[in-house]
């Protein structure tokens, strides 16, 4: 019989010596459990949302609130009313833009969500939240399986070390196939996929879920007073050996058991020594835990979040196998409990434009009124009020606890990526030599496009310039500079979606209507060619006699450029070299490569030897550097340089009858053909195309296929352009020919 009934949290005990591994920050972070309670955080967790875009990443997660009690109405992204997308410019596009971070019970836990975007554009905002999380939910629309910025958040989640769990969502799509799901999961996303739910009935037909392992049935009542998904029927499957059905799900069950066996060593011992029928639904979840946690193998589940079907089991599913913040292992060690350790991830301004800062806390307690030291930044800085996060809204508490999400207002110089402690005796125990030099915690890519951006009148200037300083801060891949040579300020971001954001920004919350230039790609420069340069450096400034001799080689090579490379000779004595001298040459070098020859990109994929130098009594360190300037320029005009265009790699799903136009297309577009594959009749090209042929691919591609087709692009690499290419590019940003 049917009866009313919500899954059962079951949370097994946990070795937490199994899960010790490096994750997150390179190493720079990690728990001091050693006088931590696990109690304290077994109740919390710390997950986020990653999708493509048009997964569902936000529908599920307005289901999620609802089912919860947080709020008593669904938020439809089409009708632009979700709680997440709360953004003017979200609920016009239907998309979401900026990470929105919320703080909800769920059967007696506390789960921090961040709802991350799905476009491209704003994958920074899925970098920085996985950088504070402990648990990632990776949703895939169950009708096209992983597509192209799955692999992209999927590469992320990986490098920060997050383990995830997989939902299958819109199974109620009559193209939803859950074994091609699982398949370009397997080889696309290189990990075992365990599937953890069989869906019963099928595109709009699909009205459950079946859980093997646990013999049970859940079914949702599309019509009616249950079609709000608040209510479902639950029942144990009984045994009928004359049901064919049955027998495909007890199939299903050995199959998962036998791969589990193969992942878990407890559970196989108790396997083998004492067989299938000791097994009871707490071993399967502790041994499901294990391996999802050692990342070895990802449970998959599925659902429709818009038809309201199956995400209460998902919600369960983030309690049973998603790790609570004491079982992430970030490693700064020597830290004592009681001494704060925060990051700072995201910044925001308030509608009086004064800075909310997001903080995840790794140890200590942070107070409102308390000073914190920023070791990023060698500066303390007093909090004035804390902060729950409720997507826009706020709620106001007087401290929080490791191992929590929280909104911070007071800071003047903390930004992204910045680590505070609670004071700088504490930062020096992570960090004992005052000269250490934070890397970045979080990786901030570089843009791709670039315009000039004006205010409508000189009255309007100090406004954008202030409207410009508060989206940079908000925003670390959005970047500002004044060109001094067009005397024009130039406005940099990841695509042309970003820079339009941007404008509606500035026009909606700033109240200026600023008139931007016409899109231009951001190339790279490099050299073409090994060469060897010497510069001397002779000159007398004000009765002082400045001199210097400085040979440099330079040459191609993949990595970025860290510092010179000081080549020592018995003859050339640099082994002596004074630090003041070899700091002061990198600052020339370093300089002289923000504008290449060319067309003033910066060079890249450049590395640099010192063979020679020799520096004059009295020559001050300012000549010293524009030696070094100056002999690397000399040696650009020596070596044949060569343009670097950024590629983009291209997926577009377009209907078969068009695919022949736009393969067509492509090919005029200097484009580079990966992979084209059939899904029912939906041919998905995949392309490497340069950036410089996709402005205004979108109202292209619409006109060539009658708008039947989807695209996404993301940034793939910078590539050498041919000669002529090379040519023509030149040309057109400068009206010159370089001949």
């Amino acid at each position: 019989m049917y009866h009313f009934l919500k899954s059962t949290v079951i949370t097994p005990k946990i070795n937490k010596d199994i899960f010790r591994k490096s994750f997150g920050f390179h190493s720079q972070i990690r728990w001091n459990s050693k006088n931590s309670k696990n109690d304290d955080f077994k109740n919390i967790r710390n997950i986020g949302i990653i999708a493509h875009i048009d997964a569902g990443k936000t529908t599920t997660t307005e289901r999620m609130l609802y089912y919860s009690g947080f709020t008593n109405m669904m938020g439809e992204v089409h009708d632009g009313d979700t709680i997440m997308d709360y953004m003017v410019q979200e609920r016009e596009r239907g998309i979401t833009i900026s990470s929105a971070a919320i703080t909800f019970k769920w059967k007696n836990h506390k789960i921090n969500l961040i709802d991350t975007p799905g476009h491209v554009d704003f994958t920074f905002e899925v970098e920085r939240s996985l950088s504070v999380l402990d648990g990632a939910v990776v949703i895939l629309d169950a009708s096209a399986g992983v597509e192209v910025q799955t692999l992209k958040v999927w590469e992320q989640a990986n490098r920060y070390g997050v383990p995830s769990i997989i939902y299958l969502n819109k199974l109620d799509k009559p193209a939803a196939d859950t074994d091609m799901c699982l398949s370009s999961i397997e080889k696309k996303l290189k990990v075992k996929p365990l599937m953890l739910h069989v869906p019963v009935g099928k595109g709009k037909e699909f009205e459950g879920v079946i859980e093997p392992l646990l013999m049970t049935k859940h079914m949702w009542d599309r019509k009616g007073t249950g079609k709000d998904g608040t209510n479902f029927l639950s029942q144990n499957l009984s045994c009928n050996q004359e049901d064919s059905y049955f027998k495909f799900i007890l199939k299903e069950r050995a199959k998962i058991i036998e791969n589990i066996a193969d992942l878990d060593d407890i559970f196989a011992d108790k396997y083998l020594t004492e067989g299938i029928e000791s097994l009871t639904d707490g071993d399967f979840q502790s041994a499901l835990r294990r391996i999802t946690l050692k990342r070895m193998a990802v449970p998959v589940f599925c659902g429709s979040s818009y038809k309201n079907i199956a995400v209460q089991l998902l919600m369960d599913a983030v309690l049973d196998y998603l790790p609570y913040p004491s079982e992430r292992n970030y490693d700064i060690a020597s830290l004592d409990s009681d001494e704060l350790c925060a990051l700072a991830f995201k910044t925001i301004h308030n509608k009086n434009k004064e800075p909310l800062t997001f903080l995840r806390l790794y140890s200590g307690l942070l107070k409102s009124g308390q000073r914190v030291y920023n070791k990023n930044r060698g500066s303390s800085e007093k909090v004035v009020k804390l902060m729950v996060p409720l997507a826009d809204n706020f709620k106001e508490v007087p401290s929080t606890s490791p191992g929590n999400i929280v909104v911070a207002t007071g800071f003047k110089e903390v930004v992204t990526g910045d680590l505070l402690f609670s004071s700088g005796s504490a930062a020096s125990k992570v960090f004992p030599k005052q000269s250490d030099v934070l890397e970045p915690l979080i990786q901030v890519p570089d843009p791709v496009f670039f315009c000039t951006i004006e205010p409508p009148s000189v009255g309007f200037q100090k406004r954008l310039e202030f409207a410009l300083q508060c989206l940079q801060r908000e925003d670390p891949t959005f970047r500002v500079e004044f060109d001094e040579a067009i005397g024009q300020t130039i406005i940099m971001g990841m695509g042309e979606l970003h820079i339009d954001v941007i404008k509606e920004r500035i026009r909606v919350e700033y109240g200026i209507n600023a008139y931007l230039g016409p899109l231009q790609v951001a190339y790279r420069e490099t050299l073409g060619k090994i060469v060897e340069h010497t510069h001397i450096l002779d000159r007398s400034i004000s009765g002082s006699k400045h001199f210097t001799k400085i040979t440099m080689k330079l040459y191609p090579q993949t990595s970025p450029l860290k510092h010179v490379n000081v080549i020592v000779t018995k003859d050339n004595d640099l082994g002596k070299i004074r630090s003041d001298y070899l700091k002061t040459v990198n600052e020339g070098v370093k300089s002289a490569l923000d504008n290449g020859p060319l067309l003033s990109y910066p060079v890249i994929n450049v590395g640099i030897d010192l063979l020679w130098l020799e520096v004059g009594k009295g020559t001050s360190l300012t000549m010293l550097s524009a030696a070094a300037s100056q002999c690397v320029m000399g040696a650009f005009r020596k070596s044949e340089m060569r343009l670097l265009e950024p590629i983009m790699r291209l997926s577009i799903a377009v209907n078969k009858g068009y695919a022949g136009r736009v393969l067509n297309d492509l090919s005029q577009k200097r484009s580079q053909i990966l992979n084209m594959e059939l899904r029912d009749d939906v041919e998905i090209i995949q392309a490497l195309t340069p950036l410089s042929e996709l402005r205004g691919y979108s109202t292209q591609l619409r006109a060539l296929t009658s708008g039947t087709c989807s695209f996404t692009l993301e940034f793939s690499d910078y590539q050498k352009m041919e000669s002529s290419e090379q040519e023509k590019t030149i040309q057109e940003v400068t009206g010159f020919s370089s001949f």
